[in-house]
């Protein structure tokens, strides 16, 4: 018998294997149609309205401020503003099918969830909510929280803006032309599927990077998120789209300053660590290696003024516990839960949150298109020197700092 076409043969091997896979989709449902149903809802869920977390403890807990605030971080007032602020956007349409579950029960389970970091399974055991919904209750809120208060607490610097933050730097912490401290965070994430060591961090674990700049009262001015826990801060700033435009003369930044008790004129800067690179518009440390008591005492000072960032890290970190451990959550959603949580930073931290709100909210800022940077083009290196013989000078000395050396 001749051998038969390879082709033929192929084919008879691809339509067999069509029938197999076919028999074994009809023995699974058929095993299915033997199994009992599943429960539209679970019998644990049909209760929530009476033996829930929501109702039965929320309107005692606004009895008691401190236990409210403790419970989901923010006060009552701060609470019922929020609420005001996102209901519209929260209320779901009354269904013949179900009842809709609350903006109110909505807005608090995600703040418990971002307070507490507690897990989904212990929140939908608490509320007696699916755990999935929660989770698309967290997500949902999430984005209408940050879309509500990113233009009222967290909105771009403008000409005005520089010039607070710079005076605050200067009157808080004796460094002069300052527009903000800038700084990393690593966010601890469950390893995604398939991501091999992107998101594996030099800290040996993985993350997903936060890059923050922040003003003399630890409250972020900028945020980016979202990068791989392998990049590190110096690349996350050079992408970000705060660094493009400023790298690229495309922010309005105040005009260069005159030092006090001097007449050196120099641009206004952001600080930085080592781990970023020296430019016209950002300071960093001199190296530790072969330092000078000059050089020391400029380190000194950036390090004062840099510490609000730090700051502004473990105040976020100590009041939104999901910071504590791993998000254990997809990491498509890290990027908007760390997003939410920076601008409740602000909210809780504002100290006349109520009239800004009923001001902006009219009129809410937005990012201005800017063609030209108003900061001169200046020597990274010139900036931190003229600095460091300001630091040194009867003019700009301070009297602890030379205990510090």
């Amino acid at each position: 018998m001749s051998a038969m076409h390879p082709l033929f043969m192929g084919g008879v091997a691809i339509l067999m294997g069509m029938a197999s896979r076919r028999r074994r989709i009809l023995q699974k449902k058929r095993l299915q149609r033997l199994q009992p149903k599943r429960l539209w809802i679970h019998p644990l869920l049909q209760i929530r309205d009476t033996h829930g977390h929501f109702c039965k403890i929320y309107a005692e807990l606004r009895r008691y401020p401190l236990k409210f605030k403790a419970f989901c971080r923010l006060n009552v007032m701060q609470f019922d503003l929020l609420l005001q602020l996102c209901s519209s956007d929260l209320s779901k349409k009354e269904t013949v099918m179900r009842c809709a579950i609350s903006a109110t029960e909505r807005l608090l389970v995600t703040l418990r969830f971002l307070a507490s970091g507690e897990s989904y399974g212990s929140l939908h055991l608490q509320f007696l909510i699916g755990k999935s919904t929660i989770s698309y209750i967290v997500r949902e809120t999430a984005v209408v929280i940050w879309q509500k208060l990113q233009p009222i607490f967290m909105p771009f610097p403008d000409l005005h803006a520089f010039d607070v933050i710079s005076a605050n730097f200067l009157a808080k912490t004796n460094f002069p032309n300052c527009i903000g401290a800038l700084d990393g965070k690593h966010i601890r994430v469950i390893q995604p599927p398939n991501s091999g060591s992107q998101y594996f961090n030099y800290k040996k674990f993985f993350s997903v990077g936060l890059l923050a700049l922040a003003d003399a009262d630890s409250n972020f001015i900028a945020i980016e998120t979202g990068s791989y826990g392998s990049t590190n801060d110096s690349r996350i700033w050079e992408t970000s789209a705060m660094g493009k435009q400023l790298i690229g003369n495309h922010i309005n930044v105040p005009t260069p300053k005159t030092l006090a008790g001097t007449n050196t004129s120099l641009p206004l800067v952001f600080i930085g660590d080592e781990a970023f690179g020296l430019s016209s518009h950002l300071v960093r440390p001199f190296c530790s290696r072969g330092l000078t008591n000059r050089k020391r005492i400029f380190n000194v000072r950036l390090a004062r003024a840099r510490k609000v960032i730090e700051c502004a890290f473990g105040i976020l970190a100590n009041q939104w516990r999901i910071f504590r451990g791993s998000l254990c959550v997809h990491v498509d959603n890290v990027d908007i839960l760390v997003k939410a949580c920076c601008v409740l930073h602000n909210f809780i931290r504002h100290p006349n949150f109520e009239a800004m709100m009923q001001v902006r909210t009219e009129e809410p800022l937005r990012e201005p298109t800017r063609d030209l940077c108003n900061c001169h083009i200046v020597s990274g290196w010139r900036v931190r020197d003229e600095l460091t013989n300001y630091f040194c000078s009867d003019a700009g000395a301070v009297t602890w700092q030379y205990s510090q050396l």
